[in-house]
């Protein structure tokens, strides 16, 4: 029968991908709730909690597999995850966020972390030019980084002070941060489930490793991201999905890739991360808000469409 001709039926493998969905659905909620604490605690926008906190918690992964792939000599594997997750955040989970919804983003967004995130594979692209991402240009990277970073805070600084007059009851920070916590440490989790099961479940259909590490393993590993965005869509929190992805792919961009480099210099290898960089560019400067804020809909289905054409020239390649 089929589920002899491609390998035995594994019920373990649909029950992890259950539960990493049942976990991604839980943990988003509290994740969610415990950001918008934070953001209400601390009186700044809950973009600001998103760009900032959320962006770091869900590309923490990223930083711990760069910094591991880094120590063993083997630096390309962070630049390769870095880079491709930056697709994924942008095209896929974006994309899905705005196939709900529309997102009015602000004007701070638009000015501080917009350019950044298109900067950011520029950035890059122009240091590989030499065919190697230097100790010096990892340095680089982390002083971009570091001047984003300063902007943040003095926007934050700025709502503060707007807001020290406001009264009211502020919510309490202690049940914030362990929402957060314990809706994060779910998300990851729920990556863990998802990829184990559907790489199984795929493995037994006969489908090839590179393959399901280009689709599978890619979309698992963003799960944190895309719980966070299509929450944030639902609930009406438009600013913290937002916020997530552009800060998460800054986060990669050039933290992740700026410690990687310091630690150990990335040889480039062009034919590997030429469609990455380009479809990286191409998806932010797709998203950029006209002068009104407003990202349609419409705008998500040609992130989708976009994102398929750029797992199929991932497999051409």
């Amino acid at each position: 029968m089929r589920t002899a001709e491609f390998g035995p039926f594994n019920m373990n493998n649909y029950l992890a991908l259950l539960l990493g969905i049942l976990c991604a659905g839980i943990g988003g909620e509290l994740f969610l709730r415990g950001l918008v604490g934070i953001a209400r605690w601390a009186r700044v926008s809950a973009g600001i909690i998103g760009v900032t906190v959320a962006a770091f918690a869900t590309s923490s992964p990223e930083l711990s597999v760069g910094i591991g792939a880094a120590l063993a000599g083997k630096p390309q594997i962070s630049l390769g995850d870095a880079l491709g997750s930056n697709v994924v955040n942008v095209a896929l989970i974006l994309g899905i966020g705005l196939l709900l919804s529309g997102i009015q983003s602000s004007r701070d967004v638009v000015k501080r972390d917009f350019p950044v995130a298109l900067l950011v594979p520029v950035l890059i692209g122009l240091l590989a030019l030499d065919g190697v991402l230097s100790r010096f240009d990892g340095l680089l990277l982390l002083g971009a980084f570091i001047a984003w970073l300063f902007m943040v805070v003095v926007q934050a600084r700025k709502q503060r002070s707007a807001a020290a007059g406001e009264t009211g009851e502020a919510p309490r920070l202690w049940l914030a941060v362990m929402l957060g916590a314990a809706g994060l440490a779910l998300l990851i989790a729920a990556g863990r489930f998802v990829v184990s099961g559907a790489t199984g479940i795929a493995m037994s259909f006969g489908i090839g490793a590179f393959i399901i590490g280009a689709t599978v393993v890619a979309v698992g590993t963003s799960i944190p991201e895309l719980a966070t965005t299509v929450l944030s869509q639902i609930r009406g929190h438009h600013e913290v999905g937002l916020g997530t992805v552009l800060g998460s792919n800054i986060f990669n961009g050039l933290l992740v890739v700026g410690v990687v480099s310091v630690i150990c210099p990335i040889a480039i290898a062009w034919r590997e991360v030429v469609v990455a960089l380009v479809f990286g560019i191409v998806t932010v400067a797709l998203i950029w808000p006209p002068r009104s804020g407003f990202i349609r809909r419409r705008r998500g289905a040609l992130l989708v469409v976009l994102y398929v054409s750029y797992v199929a020239a991932i497999l051409m390649r």
